[in-house]
């Protein structure tokens, strides 16, 4: 499913947004905020707030608009312990907002969580865990070097640095946001 998820089409963006739609609102609301409780329901949470959005409100601010509530939420169910009791493929899912996170720190935590998920699947999970563990190490150089993600420069109204545009212009990661 690497390509239902992290490829994007228009097909896909609108079939997440009309199934997941509503969902998506409730949660921005806060409104589902109780689902952070279990690990199924705070996956279910991370993926309304933080993947989801990405995918239905591609190239805009609202792609970003549930970014710190997604953090918040798997910054808890990791703090609860919920990785440990989720399925493998569903982990790296969790981990997201950390590397989606503009933050340094979080970015650290991406890196950390991504290579504890990579070192201790089993064998023929690993190739998979190391695709991640390499976009984690991706986006954090991006924050390391700009401490933002110049690709998001445009959809949030933020001017571009000289070295950003150059580094866009140069063939920089989008990671599928436009």
């Amino acid at each position: 499913r690497q390509a239902f998820w992290f490829r994007g089409s228009a097909a896909v963006d609108a079939a997440i947004g009309a199934r997941y739609l509503p969902g998506m609102e409730a949660a921005l609301r806060g409104e589902l905020a109780a689902w952070s409780a279990a690990p199924n329901t705070a996956l279910a949470l991370t993926l309304l707030l933080d993947q989801f959005p990405r995918n239905v409100w591609r190239g805009t601010a609202r792609a970003f608009a549930g970014d710190s509530l997604a953090l918040a939420a798997a910054r808890e169910a990791v703090a609860a312990g919920f990785l440990q009791r989720l399925e493998l493929a569903q982990r790296a899912f969790l981990i997201l907002p950390f590397e989606h996170s503009e933050s340094l720190v979080e970015q650290h935590e991406s890196m950390r969580l991504f290579t504890l998920l990579q070192t201790s699947a089993p064998d023929p999970w690993r190739p998979l865990f190391a695709g991640y563990l390499e976009y984690a190490r991706q986006h954090f150089e991006i924050i390391q070097r700009f401490g933002r993600f110049p690709h998001r420069n445009r959809a949030l109204g933020r001017e571009p640095t000289a070295k950003e545009l150059a580094w866009l212009e140069g063939g920089g990661a989008s990671f599928g946001q436009h």
